[in-house]
């Protein structure tokens, strides 16, 4: 299967589904705020400026490879340009589910306060999985190597969410999980499907040996977590009004946050 076909076939169909049902919501009256569209279209600009360097030191240094006869040919760097279309497309299709959810699940009931000690925990167990991840690398310690590169490049941006509202995330943690888990399942099902078809390949020595189905690496299977972890989370915050009461806190950013948005949108 060529890698454009992974695409139409398994990001294109489901993403024209989420469409149609964002358009029935329209019409039905559960619409999304500007802000909820604003943000999604900010994570597909984040998630190309923020993988594409890294992507591109993978296929370099022969992480994972793609089969040059299944896909057009036209590369920009090392990285063809399916690679790109799949950052594009895999945020807006997860963005689209999580607002899916958000107008039906938001917002939550609001218990007497927030739990604090989540943040500093958050911080503390992702700066632990941080230096582990380092320190794979500086050991050169190469069938860990994938999966400390995934982890290396993943959790400084999520560990920052965290830290920034776990209590918040946890408040809306029903949003959270339904934006995460059938999203994650569902993809790790089709990069099954496109490492088995030879669409694209992971480097056999890079790998700690462990796979999900016989077939996915489960290297894998924590890329596609972290990757619709950070669109969850991102926009979950960027949504939530206590994030923007907080947000206003924060000196020098709070006086320019109240300037740029003097009410809290909500999706």
């Amino acid at each position: 299967m060529t890698y454009f076909g992974v695409l139409v076939v398994f990001i294109g169909i489901p993403l024209a589904v989420l469409a149609a049902v964002t358009a029935y919501d329209v019409r039905c009256g559960r619409t999304s705020s500007r802000l909820a569209w604003a943000v999604l279209l900010a994570h597909v600009v984040i998630a190309l400026v923020y993988t594409t360097p890294w992507d591109n030191y993978l296929v370099a240094t022969r992480v994972w490879w793609y089969d040059p006869a299944l896909v057009t040919g036209i590369t920009l760097g090392w990285v063809p340009i399916e690679e790109y279309t799949f950052f594009v497309v895999q945020t807006l299709a997860s963005g689209l589910w999580l607002l899916f959810w958000m107008r039906r699940l938001w917002p939550p009931a609001r218990p007497a306060a927030l739990h604090g000690w989540l943040r500093w925990a958050s911080i503390g167990v992702f700066s632990v999985l941080w230096l582990a991840s380092l320190g794979v690398l500086v050991a050169g310690w190469m069938p860990g190597w994938y999966l400390a590169l995934i982890l290396i490049w993943a959790l400084p941006p999520i560990g920052l969410q965290l830290a920034f509202g776990a209590d918040i995330l946890w408040r809306h943690w029903r949003v959270v999980l339904m934006g995460i888990a059938p999203a994650t399942l569902y993809l790790w099902l089709v990069d099954a499907i496109a490492i088995g078809s030879g669409t694209w390949t992971i480097n056999p020595d890079r790998i700690v040996g462990f796979y999900l189905g016989g077939v996915l690496p489960v290297e894998e299977a924590i890329f596609f977590l972290v990757t619709n972890a950070l669109v969850v989370l991102g926009m979950t915050l960027a949504l939530a009004a206590d994030s923007h009461v907080r947000m206003r806190e924060l000196p020098v950013i709070g006086e320019l946050f109240a300037r740029l948005l003097p009410n809290a949108w909500v999706t």
